[in-house]
């Protein structure tokens, strides 16, 4: 298998590169752990990293299942920020179409859970978590209100 893989051609164009693309998390990054600490602070309870639609591979950073509001916190870089995102200089052949495939499959995540039913939040992780926990929270206590109002026990 160790031959097999190194006789392949890598999509990064260093070792150095290749470590610190292995080392970029899928999950529990600093602008999400923060997001978390504040809501859940606060008194509100989520899901972690979990499915909200059928497509099972597609997850979401934070959901609020009953209330049906799904909260994705994108990286600047893997999801194209119109403020921050950056191509590499290397390698820009293999990146930029990496990246717009990035984006039209956060789009279309969002259409197909949108449809559903599903509110979407995102979030840039350049955002401030005072910001974007507000954000959250006033989806959700919104959210909690209009059930409230429609199921007046």
């Amino acid at each position: 298998m160790e031959e097999q893989r190194s006789s392949r051609a890598s999509w990064a164009s260093s070792e150095r590169v290749s470590k610190s693309m292995r080392s970029n998390r899928g999950r529990d990054t600093s602008p999400e752990l923060a997001l978390r600490r504040v809501l859940h602070a606060a008194g509100y309870r989520y899901r972690v990293d979990y499915p909200p639609g059928p497509d099972r591979r597609r997850r979401a950073d934070i959901v609020f299942t009953r209330l049906r509001i799904v909260v994705f916190v994108d990286g600047c870089f893997w999801h194209s920020c119109p403020v921050h995102g950056t191509v590499p200089k290397t390698n820009v052949d293999y990146w930029v179409p990496k990246l717009e495939r990035n984006r039209l499959r956060d789009a279309e995540t969002s259409r197909a859970l949108e449809t559903d039913g599903w509110a979407v939040i995102r979030i840039w992780e350049h955002e401030s978590v005072a910001a974007a926990s507000a954000l959250v929270m006033g989806a959700v206590n919104e959210k909690r209100r209009s059930l409230d109002e429609a199921d007046p026990r």
